[in-house]
C-alpha cells in the first residue's frame, strides 16, 4: 500500500470517528481523541506485562505479537488524532516523515 493511500486511510478513519461523535461538543470530542492515545498506551503496557508474565497471579497472558499490535494501535490512534486536529487533510504521514527527519537531524544521523 502506498503512503498516499495509507494517509488517505488514516484521514478516512478519523472522519469516521468524528462522524460517529458528531453530536458531542467539539472540544469534548477533541479531548476524547487525545485521551484515547493514552488509553492505547496503557494497553501496550498491559500487553507487555502479560507477555513477560510479570503478574504472578495471571502468568503469561499475551504474546510479543500482542504488544506489537498494541503499539500499532497507539501509532494509528495518534495519527488519526492528528488528522482530526488538521481537518482530515490526509497529511499525517507527510508530517510524520518531516518530524522523523528533524529528529534524526537533532540526533546527528
Amino acid at each position: 500500500m502506498s503512503t498516499e493511500r495509507i494517509s488517505q486511510g488514516i484521514a478516512e478513519l478519523s472522519r469516521w470517528i468524528d462522524e460517529s461523535n458528531a453530536g458531542r461538543d467539539p472540544e469534548a470530542a477533541t479531548w476524547a481523541r487525545l485521551a484515547k492515545i493514552t488509553e492505547e498506551a496503557g494497553e501496550v503496557v498491559a500487553a507487555h506485562i502479560g507477555a513477560t508474565g510479570q503478574n504472578p497471579r495471571k502468568g503469561v497472558t499475551h504474546t510479543r505479537a500482542d504488544v506489537e499490535e498494541e503499539l500499532l494501535d497507539v501509532a494509528l490512534t495518534a495519527l488519526a488524532a492528528l488528522e482530526h486536529l488538521r481537518g482530515h487533510d490526509a497529511r499525517s504521514l507527510e508530517l510524520l516523515d518531516d518530524k522523523l527527519r528533524r529528529t534524526l537531524d537533532r540526533a546527528g544521523r
